[in-house]
Order: structure tokens, then sequence, then C-alpha cells
């Protein structure tokens, strides 16, 4: 799948060049919800952060921006600092993170806080001193019975007598930053799964070939959707089984097992929980008692367990394809770049563009004060959420919603492959991240590289001449493995003053049972189904065309008959 969004930059100097033509286990969206039997598991196979510094191809061109990076990221010290000055409120009753509970009040992120436009482009164009910088604190709350995420401002930085944390509520549409958690208790939620897999677990055995109980031996896990629902003031959740990988590759999503139950885990007392349904087969029972007497009876009809193996590798399968074994061809960079980078200030200039990159832990890769021919034509440029949303015959997949924002596309963007994920010519860059107390930085998560699209730009053909002009991209990409599905985010910026923003999906999909819901998907594989979904990338793009005050318009040609 890929998604293609284009941007025209129509100022007058972009518009005159156009004319001239001289860039895992169990994905972590189900297990946020519901983990039970992998928790053991990750520690030992958790993708591991790297500190080596960024590379840069022979030959890259180096330059000292004209400014510097106002948008870039907080730096380590601002990072410690800013830990160290929440947990001197008093009014937050912090608890260390290496220390804590789910009934404690802990930091879950801190990032910079983005400067008023006005301050930044007083500071850009006019020579002004640099805005305040100011973080931007996420705080989980946990020590209430009613738990929630609150946002702050902290600053001016550096830290000083004049520095405070004041609650962030004016960067939100509804005023208030703000939001009740309701499955705070991640550990007791699986606990409680676990509970729920030892009281069937005579049925998963005969019915799934497996079991989770907690137990090292289970090879079965149990994840739950995303987002939680709320029916008639209650919290419930639909969770499934799954088959645990047995070594061809991480794909738990691509093994569902089709039995399903549903929890009523409203309030942070698990003894008040209870599991309020079952779903298997199109069938519902309304308590776990109904369920087990009906699986018990000969009458019940099994429809298949879920089995790993290697239909689940991404290795070649079936016969090779003629000349495959012949290496591709591989695009070369023979005088080194034609594009300059202040890698210090993640400032980048081509062809007549300029731009600064940023980076946050929720969106990840950003693009600010978009330059062309000395003109900004765009303030920031950048992601800001990625919903999937399923549709199935079964209740979890139905009632799955995910904003891989919650998840963090900072996190989830790892070392690229050179070579496959970019050229090996490439400019590779570092991105770094600050969540639950520790600052990481992913090497080489971010490339930049030019390239040729294999078509010219422009050509014609006279009565007595031939011209032809090559055609030349620079690109900037990353990309974010966000659970089960890899975005690859990608900026374009053409020759002919245009910028295409790409995103592509690769990965693996979150299937569904298949059992009687050929209407919600396709049969991909024995009980396997890809159902319907959709994916939803939103954009911010602020243009800053011949100025700020710009205004949108859409408009259409509508057919009319006319007389």
């Amino acid at each position: 799948m890929q998604l293609k969004l284009t941007v025209l930059l129509v100022s007058a100097v972009a518009a005159q060049a156009i004319g001239d033509t001289r860039h895992k286990l169990l994905p972590p969206r189900l297990r946020a919800k519901g983990q039970a039997g992998i928790d053991a598991k990750l520690s030992s196979r958790q993708l591991e952060t790297s500190n080596t510094s960024s590379g840069c191809s022979d030959g890259t061109i180096t330059i000292t921006a004209p400014k510097s990076n106002i948008f870039a990221g907080l730096t380590d010290d601002e990072f410690g600092s800013v830990t160290a000055f929440l947990h001197q409120q008093k009014f937050l009753n912090l608890t260390a993170v290496s220390n804590a509970t789910a009934w404690d009040n802990i930091i879950y992120t801190i990032d910079l806080l983005q400067p008023n436009k006005s301050d930044a482009v007083n500071y850009l164009d006019n020579g002004a001193p640099a805005p305040p910088r100011y973080a931007h604190a996420t705080l989980l709350v946990g020590a209430t019975l009613e738990p929630y995420v609150q946002e702050y401002q902290v600053g001016p930085l550096p830290i000083t007598n004049q520095s405070a944390v004041t609650e962030l509520n004016y960067i939100y549409n509804s005023g208030k930053g703000k939001q009740r958690i309701y499955n705070a208790d991640a550990a007791a939620i699986s606990a409680f799964q676990y509970q729920v897999g030892t009281q069937v677990a005579n049925i998963t055995s005969r019915l799934l070939n497996g079991t989770v109980t907690g137990s090292t031996s289970d090879n079965l896990l149990i994840g739950g959707n995303d987002p939680v629902i709320h029916e008639f003031n209650r919290t419930v959740q639909w969770n499934q089984f799954y088959a645990i990988n047995t070594g061809f590759a991480i794909d738990e999503t691509a093994l569902p097992t089709g039995l399903e139950f549903k929890t009523d885990i409203t309030g942070r007392d698990p003894s008040k929980w209870s599991v309020v349904g079952w779903y298997y087969g199109g069938q519902f029972w309304p308590t776990t008692r109904a369920f087990m007497a009906a699986a018990n009876s000969p009458s019940f009809k099994s429809l298949g367990a879920a089995v790993d193996g290697s239909f689940g590798s991404t290795d070649p399968q079936g016969p090779q394809l003629p000349h495959d074994d012949l290496y591709p061809p591989t695009a070369l960079q023979p005088q080194g770049t034609r594009y300059a980078v202040d890698m210090e200030q993640r400032y980048v200039e081509w062809m007549g563009f300029s731009f600064y990159i940023g980076f946050t832990r929720d969106t990840g890769m950003q693009l600010h004060n978009v330059e062309y021919q000395g003109q900004r034509i765009i303030y920031e440029l950048g992601l800001q959420e990625a919903l999937a949303h399923y549709a199935s015959i079964d209740p979890l997949q139905s009632a799955t919603a995910y904003l891989d924002s919650y998840y963090g596309f900072g996190p989830s963007s790892f070392e690229l492959v050179q070579g496959f994920d970019c050229p090996a010519y490439a400019t590779y860059i570092n991105a770094s991240f600050y969540t639950e107390e520790v600052s990481h930085t992913h090497a080489n998560a971010i490339c930049l590289f030019e390239y040729d699209p294999g078509y010219p730009i422009s050509r014609h053909i006279g009565t007595d001449y031939t011209t032809v002009t090559k055609h030349a991209d620079l690109i900037l990409r990353n990309v974010a493995t966000v659970g089960n599905y890899d975005y690859m985010f990608e900026y374009a910026f053409h020759i002919d003053g245009s910028i295409h923003v790409t995103v592509r999906a690769s990965g693996y999909i979150q299937g569904a049972y298949y059992a009687e819901n050929e209407e919600y998907g396709f049969h991909i594989h024995d009980v396997l189904n890809g159902d319907m979904h959709d994916h939803v990338i939103n954009y911010k793009l602020d243009l800053d065309v011949l100025g700020t005050k710009n205004s949108l318009m859409r408009s259409s040609v509508v057919p009319a008959t006319v007389q």
C-alpha cells in the first residue's frame, strides 16, 4: 500500500523554476492494553537503541546553518535538568519511573514545546533573539482512583529561578491538556487475563492446541482491543487468544485463533472485574459457564487452530524467478553529494531548497522553515497522526482503531538498512527522543540522498536538435515500525520546485480468524483472514507563500446543462 500526497509550491520563485528546468513479539499496539503471556519474553527480544554517531558518506558537503535550529529537540542536558526540576515540584508528587507502580505519578515523555510562530518568524526573518525554549512534559497521574494524563509547560530553559511548571492547555482545541485513562493498570489486566486463560485451559488445549496461564510453557498469548470500549458507563474490552510464533517470524498478528472474551474492567479494583461474554465462530455466550458448557458438548464445532509456519516468514518462497540470482541495478554518486548538511543543526541545502529537520517522540520526522531561492514557502510540515481502523465480523477487530502517535513514531524508528532502505551512499542521521526518564538515540534512523527517478524532467525534439534535461530528486526518509506495520515516511524535493510527501506501509497485517466471514476480507491462509481496514494519515502543512497570510480554497468543475 502506498499513500501519496503532493504539495505543489506556488511561490513566485518556484513557479519560475518550473520553466527553468536547470530526493517482535505481539505488536505494542495490542500489548498496550492487554499483554498476558509475552512480558517475560520481551526483555530478551526487544530491539535495543544505539549510541553510535551519525554516518556521513565520503564527499558529503558540510556547511554552517544561517541560524540555530530552534525546532530541534531538547539536548540530553535539557532533558536531565527538566526531569530533575519536575521531581522538585512537591505538588506533582512524582515517583522515579524505575521505582513506580501503576499507582504512582510518573514522567511519561518530555519533548520540545515548539515556539510560537510569530516569535520564530521574527527570529528567522528579522534578526530578533531566539524565542525562549520550553519543554513539553506529559505526566501520567496514577495516584488516584481516576488516573489521567496531564500536559505541562516547563521553562524557560535553561532551568533558573525564573523557570516554572504550568499546565499546558492553550495548544489544544478542547482548551485542556488533560485526558482520563481507563486502563492504567496494565499488569493487573494481564494477571486477570491469565486467570481467564487458566479457567478455560482444558478447552483452549483441545480447541487451540495451547494454553496461556502465566507459565513459561505457554504457547498462546492474549491481546486486547485498543482503545477500550465505553458501554453504559462501564469500561469493557475484547480479548483474543493468539498463537505464539514458532521461530519462522515474529508474526503473531497473523495467528489469531478466533476465540475471544469480553471483560468488564471498570475501576481499579481487579476483584470487581468480570468476564461478560465469549465469542467464537459467530456465536456469543454471555458467561464463562455458558461458554464452557457449550465448548464441552459433543456438538461443539471446532473451526481449526492457528498454526505458525513458513507462510509467515518474509524469506523468499516458491520457485526462484528467472535471473533473480543476479544483483539488481544500483545507483551511484560518482562525485559526492550535491547537497550540503549542518549535522549539528540538522540543516540541509540543495538546489535552491533549504530546511531544518526536527524529530519528536510522538510524530517522528518533521520539516521546518522550508525555503526556496531564499524565500520561506513552508513554515512547518510533518506527520500529526496515523489512524488504522478495522472492520470485521468479530468484535475485537471491529472495535480496533489505533492512533499510532500514542505508541510513538520516535521509539519505533530504528537504524535503516544501507543499500535497501536507502542507497548505500546516503547520508545517515541519528534520531533522539526521551521517554520515561531515559534519553534514547537510534543511530542512522534518517537518511538523506539524491537520486535519479529514471525519467527526464523535460525533453523535446526539434527539426535540427534534441534536448533532454536530466531529473534529480532529494529524498529525506525515515522508517517507523509501529507494532506490525512498517511506515516509510518520505519527503521528496524536486528540481521543478515541488515537494512530494509519500507514506508507504509494509510489515504484517493484523489479521482476523477466517470463519464464515468472507464478506469482511480475503481468505489468506488456512484460518487467516485479511480484514478490511483503513489507514488515515494526517499531516500538518503551514504554508508561507509570499508571507504568512495565506488561505486555502477548493474549487471544482460541476457539469451543467445550458440551453
